[in-house]
């Protein structure tokens, strides 16, 4: 049987690497976690999210620098990197390795207001970290909000299932 949806793809993928998956959300509010969620078996690989919408969040909850959240911005390359390389220290410990964890955040506006100057509506940035290195790209999404995140966090377990089965894209800058 071939699963059908990326998320019951990525299971398999994820044990046939002894892998963990951590995953660090704003934007999309925890629609990556429920996705995941969705596959029964999903606890052998998924170790767990954080929803870390406000600053205050990202900054306690991931170390996300305070002097890069005011450079750059919450929804920003940077932002996003720091985000998965935390959500992987955070589920990483004593019983399992920082090399056996693999860690995604997606953040972004989704709408209908805090677009700004540069930084439109559907603006998300998705980064992936693991052992071998750390990745982020960037999408617009021209949606409503509901569509952008459920757009944004599809894109987030492509960018993982792309990474498992050896085919990543090229990262972007910004």
């Amino acid at each position: 049987m071939v699963a059908s949806s990326l998320e019951e793809q990525i299971g398999p993928l994820l044990r046939q690497r002894s892998l963990r998956l951590a995953v660090a959300e704003s934007c999309t509010g925890g629609l990556v976690g429920h996705r995941v969620t969705n596959v029964p078996g999903s606890s052998d690989y998924y170790l767990g999210s954080v929803t870390a919408y406000a600053y205050e969040a990202k900054r306690f909850l991931l170390q996300v620098n305070s002097e890069s959240l005011l450079k750059y911005g919450a929804v920003s390359r940077e932002i996003a990197l720091e985000m998965a390389i935390g959500v992987r220290r955070v589920f990483a410990g004593k019983e399992i390795p920082l090399d056996q964890v693999v860690g995604i955040s997606v953040t972004g506006i989704a709408g209908p207001g805090g677009g700004l100057p540069g930084k439109p509506v559907g603006l998300t940035w998705i980064a992936l970290s693991a052992g071998e290195g750390n990745w982020a790209w960037k999408f617009v999404w021209e949606s409503d909000r509901v569509g952008n995140k459920m757009l944004s966090a599809g894109q987030a377990l492509r960018l993982l299932h792309d990474y498992l089965t050896g085919n990543l894209p090229q990262e972007q800058q910004p």
